[in-house]
């Protein structure tokens, strides 16, 4: 009885962060662009492209993960670093999946259509026990957190911000 307790409160907690993660991002997304779970891109290739900033990208990143920025993203520029395959999976982060939205929904317009947005970005990630590198490509524990507010939705790891 007592497993049986512990499973239901862990389930319902993890439930309860989730829709309150689904609760911000519909506030500030228009879903104009499908979401990849952590636990499927773990489990997948894709192109990787931070949309946060510099500052950001040097704490931690994906493995692999190429920064394009986002305040002052340039879809050019990271047209050049893409592959020529409109089809090739790209899947787009930023801290929670707000600034990635946008980012992604940029390179839709240009004509890539195998294209996601990471669902509740690298803090989720995190959360999830998943690898962060920084810019040596050594394991950490840090992840920038933009800012104090947003730094509550970082469960896991060291949370940092200016």
């Amino acid at each position: 009885m007592k497993k049986i307790l512990i499973l239901f409160l862990i389930v319902s907690s993890t439930s309860f962060g989730q829709k309150k993660l689904d609760k911000l991002l519909n506030k500030w997304n228009k879903r104009n662009v499908p979401y990849i779970s952590v636990d499927s891109l773990a489990n997948t290739k894709a192109v990787l492209l931070d949309a946060r900033e510099t500052k950001e990208y040097k704490i931690s990143h994906l493995k692999n993960a190429i920064c394009v920025g986002y305040d002052y993203f340039d879809v050019n520029k990271t047209l050049e670093k893409l592959p020529e395959d409109k089809n090739a999976k790209i899947v787009v982060y930023c801290s929670l999946g707000i600034r990635s939205e946008i980012v992604a929904d940029k390179l839709i317009k240009e004509g890539y259509t195998n294209v996601y947005n990471l669902y509740g970005g690298i803090f989720e990630w995190k959360n999830n026990n998943f690898q962060v590198i920084d810019t040596l490509g050594n394991e950490t524990e840090k992840v920038h957190t933009f800012n104090k507010d947003w730094s509550k939705w970082l469960k896991k790891g060291k949370k940092v911000y200016e």
